[in-house]
């Protein structure tokens, strides 16, 4: 194991031990996935109180219990909009029927650490109502609105754009410093920026496992694959809780691109013990056929309940890894 790798345990030791603190004192737990940090940047700014959970739970609440959901863009993002992904009838419908407010935040990423620096709350009923009636000429299958600043202002009149004053003695400020140390430590070992956007940090996670480089681009050209050996071969990686592994957006293009990969290394880690549980590598070869065919198959089922594919997305299961020629790494 060469010095770096060494490093990067230590690090990962010290993510494991602050994970952990941020659990038993606050009740929530995997600080380094899905772009958490940005939820505890705004709760520390508006003295809310984190919910437990991520998709699918609103994400903070005030001191008079009032419930918030929390939409952010970051300001070097080339999508500077608030994106509502896979709504149905039913998210607009809870939208207008229970009783929470919705922050749609600025980040500001231009210096590090990043800083919350404005945003607009709206009461969920608004943000329904308006909805309701915005996604009606809609015609994407993988239901998808973005929310401008500029729609707010128009269709949104009574909310108001806050400025956001901090200070050094809010609830999570002390865990965010820490957090804020280790990432900057993290990405200068591994050259790897936004570490802590997405599933970016179990790249690097497994990465290590298996002596590779994470690719430090990320999206166009550059940032094709996710990782990298000593040989130059590239590598896609899924990273999942379980032995279940999403590959959305499907295209020609994106599965052509697979075929420049050595393989495509399908993963599974506990996020809260910071272990690998198991990694198989597929080859793109024999993957990207097996991933059309169920596609192909999802769309015709579909079509016989004369329903249409709202997002072309599969999962790999565990019992597929048979009909894969897998190779287990670990």
């Amino acid at each position: 194991m060469d010095n770096s790798s060494n490093k990067l345990n230590t690090l990962i030791e010290k993510m494991k031990s602050l994970q952990t603190i941020f659990y038993e004192e606050q009740g929530v737990n995997d600080l380094w996935s899905n772009s958490k940090v940005y939820e505890i940047i705004i709760a520390n700014s508006l003295s809310h109180n984190l919910i437990p959970g991520h998709s699918g739970s609103r994400d903070a609440f005030d001191n008079e219990n009032i419930e918030y959901e929390y939409k952010h863009f970051k300001k070097l993002s080339s999508n500077h909009s608030w994106t509502f992904n896979d709504y149905s009838e039913n998210t607009i419908k809870k939208l207008i029927n229970n009783e929470y407010r919705l922050i749609f935040a600025h980040i500001n990423d231009e210096n590090y650490p990043p800083k919350f620096d404005w945003y607009y709350q709206i009461e969920g009923r608004d943000v329904g109502n308006y909805l309701a009636e915005a996604t009606k000429s809609i015609r994407n299958n993988r239901k998808m609105i973005n929310i401008s600043e500029n729609q707010i202002n128009r269709f949104l009149v009574r909310s108001e754009k806050v400025f956001v004053k901090n200070n050094n003695l809010q609830k999570y400020q002390v865990y965010l410093k820490e957090i804020f140390d280790i990432t900057k430590e993290l990405e200068i070992l591994t050259g790897v920026k936004n570490s802590l956007t997405s599933n970016k940090f179990w790249e690097i996670f497994i990465a290590n496992q298996l002596g590779h480089k994470v690719n430090s681009e990320q999206g166009g050209r550059k940032g094709a694959h996710d990782a990298y050996d000593e040989f130059g071969n590239s590598y896609e990686y899924k990273v999942s809780k379980s032995f279940s592994w999403n590959f959305q957006d499907i295209s020609n293009e994106v599965l052509n691109k697979y075929h420049n990969d050595a393989a495509i290394i399908l993963a599974v880690v506990d996020k809260e013990n910071f272990l690998v549980k198991a990694i198989f590598s597929v080859k793109p070869q024999i993957a990207v056929p097996f991933i059309k065919e169920k596609l192909k198959t999802k769309i015709n089922k579909l079509k016989i309940q004369k329903k249409e594919i709202r997002r072309k997305q599969i999962s790999l299961s565990k019992g597929d890894l048979k009909f894969l020629n897998s190779r287990q790494l670990f």
